[in-house]
């Protein structure tokens, strides 16, 4: 523990707190990253602002959600591996009961439509928790002109030009290590050895795909296609759910046929309003597939294949590459470049933030292209004059009156339903 941090906390301490964060977690990455930081750094000072800041870079170059490998990291550093699984475990359990609930109550009821009404209310504080959360990551980690451009130009390579995400990581941890001006490496401790991170790294897959292996050979053939699929999936989601949405929806809509356009619309929809990753939309598509192959118990199991499959590996590369980020950050070109992917981050949850308030307060928006340029365009005819009502209401509880988010939620919730049964 680095010189100046506090005593690590108890074990039931650490539960404590992660809970709260798990059940609050809410909005998506930028919220979510924004409320770890109150949480920890802020509040409880358990980890600094710069360690802080080097574990989101270290998180956002690796597949998967980085906001629930921060807290899994954040785990780590205070308890090792037992609290690493307490802080990851609980950024995901909330979601990932809701999302079954959900699942169960969406495949006996379909649409519910009270539900999705309230669910506007929900999204419309989202938009105004990312917008906080944004202003407070630009504050915290664009520093000087450079890291400014670097941030801007993230946010015009993916809004304008759909540039795949991970070569936007690549490219500004590249302009951040060519960047930076020759020096020496600083003096750092020595991390723990090369061969216990890679004992780490091959037991850990071995747990992960031991499951896969065994369904292969004795179970359903849908549950093994299933896992295998969204294992792929978990090693190719760089950027969140959003920058691998569109494969998924290809892949399980036009090719495997598990389910319908108008389903993963609305299992995203659901995934957008629970706390935890938005990738536990995974989840959801999971269970429907398995209820339509086989009924309620092997949705169920669909339901517990796919959470295994996606989030296994995040604990792995945490476990196994954390012990190594402050050595890392020893050596100016690496440190230059993870500050460079974090600047790129503010671009990239900038991004986010856009598409998501565009499809809450507008009912269509469409795609438009202008040779290279491709990006959304809204519809303004369809624009929801309710979403944005609710967006102010939340914006005045929430910015003006400083109040906390659980109670704001079910305000917005409720108003939303209430006008739709008016």
């Amino acid at each position: 523990m680095a010189d100046g941090e506090p005593q690590p906390p108890s074990l039931g301490g650490l539960t404590r707190v992660f809970g709260r964060i798990g059940l609050l977690s809410f909005g998506g990455p930028a919220a979510q990253i924004a409320l770890m930081h109150r949480e920890l750094v802020e509040t409880r000072k358990w980890l600094s602002e710069d360690a802080f800041l080097k574990a989101l870079s270290f998180c956002m170059l690796l597949p998967g959600p980085e906001a629930m490998q921060l807290a899994t990291y954040a785990g780590w550093r205070q308890r090792g591996i037992i609290g690493g699984l307490i802080g990851g475990g609980l950024f995901i359990l909330p979601g990932a009961l809701v999302i079954g609930l959900l699942a169960l109550l969406y495949l006996h009821y379909g649409t519910l439509p009270l539900v999705q009404a309230m669910f506007l209310g929900v999204k419309a504080v989202v938009i105004v928790i990312v917008i906080r959360a944004l202003v407070t990551l630009v504050r915290r980690a664009v520093h000087g002109v450079q890291q400014g451009i670097v941030a801007l130009a993230a946010f015009l390579a993916l809004f304008l030009f759909s540039v795949p995400f991970p070569l936007v990581v690549a490219a500004a941890a590249l302009a951040g290590a060519l960047l930076q001006p020759k020096a020496q490496a600083m003096q750092a401790p020595t991390p723990q050895s090369w061969r216990q991170s890679l004992w780490i790294l091959l037991i850990g897959i071995t747990l992960w795909l031991a499951p896969l292996a065994w369904l292969a050979v004795t179970g359903n053939p849908f549950l093994t296609e299933l896992g295998q699929f969204f294992a792929t999936l978990a090693i190719v989601t760089f950027g969140g759910a959003y920058a691998v949405l569109a494969y998924m929806t290809q892949e399980v809509v036009v090719t495997l046929g598990w389910l319908t356009t108008d389903q993963m619309i609305d299992a995203l929809g659901l995934a957008e309003t629970t706390p935890g990753p938005l990738i536990l939309v995974t989840q959801f598509v999971g269970m429907l597939a398995g209820a339509y192959q086989g009924g309620t118990a092997l949705a169920l199991l669909a339901g517990a294949v796919t959470l295994w499959v996606t989030f296994v590996p995040c604990f792995v590369w945490i476990f196994a590459g954390a012990p190594l980020i402050d050595w890392l950050d020893s050596w100016p070109r690496l440190r230059a470049a993870l500050q460079s992917v974090t600047a790129a981050v503010v671009g990239v949850i900038a991004n986010l933030s856009l598409w998501f308030a565009l499809h809450v307060f507008f009912g269509a928006v469409d795609e438009i292209s202008f040779g290279p340029i491709s990006t959304v365009h809204p519809e303004f005819a369809t624009i929801d004059l309710t979403a944005i009502g609710l967006a102010g209401v939340a914006a005045i509880l929430l910015l003006w009156r400083n109040w906390p988010l659980a109670p704001v939620l079910a305000i917005c919730a409720g108003l939303s339903g209430l006008v739709s049964l008016l």
